[in-house]
């Protein structure tokens, strides 16, 4: 009877914290389009890094001197292959290019990075129109990432995401400050 009671009253107290929080469950991520094959053309083109999130700031601390990033994503050279250009622009002003090649992983919903065995990239939608979110992790870290079409999304869209990632046990919070013309986007 006492075991009764007790279940009863923990699954009483869920509810209510449930109803304070207004945090999502995981299961409402949906992760986009990977099935192992091909990533759908939508996900190709330009994307500007809005912002991160994480369970500590030193999980983010590589975007501390970035001000903004554009991306460009095509299909790669060989099937299951991504190539991820991208231009930083960091706040003294200087353009660092980067390059990274994503695997899609056959059976499964997450891209590999080449050279990077440990780390693995989940792609999910985003409430937020021209909007998507990564979910990175790797050795020691986790981190969730905000991209968009545009360069200045709504600004409901990155409180959304705060919202959402802060339920996901993420405290550290960053956004780019995009004071500055984004790094022309080289061909190369």
């Amino acid at each position: 009877m006492f075991y009764q009671i007790w279940v009863a009253l923990l699954y009483l107290y869920g509810i209510i914290l449930n109803s304070i929080y207004q945090c999502p469950e995981h299961s409402q991520l949906t992760t986009l389009g990977v099935d192992g094959k091909e990533l759908p053309e939508v996900h190709l083109g330009q994307w500007y890094f809005i912002a991160g999130a994480a369970p500590t700031k030193k999980e983010l601390a590589t975007f501390d001197p970035v001000d903004n990033i554009v991306f460009n994503m095509a299909a790669g050279s060989a099937p299951m292959q991504l190539h991820l250009r991208a231009t930083i622009r960091m706040k003294d002003g200087h353009c660092v290019p980067r390059k990274w090649i994503y695997h899609l992983t056959e059976g499964n919903t997450y891209l590999r990075t080449e050279g990077r065995p440990d780390m693995k990239t989940e792609l999910f939608s985003s409430s937020c129109p021209g909007g998507i979110m990564l979910n990175e992790t790797g050795q020691g870290y986790q981190r969730f990432l905000l991209y968009n079409r545009s360069p200045y999304p709504p600004k409901k869209c990155v409180e959304e995401f705060k919202s959402l990632t802060s339920c996901l046990d993420s405290k550290a919070f960053l956004l780019t400050p995009r004071n500055q013309e984004p790094c022309e986007l080289s061909n190369n």
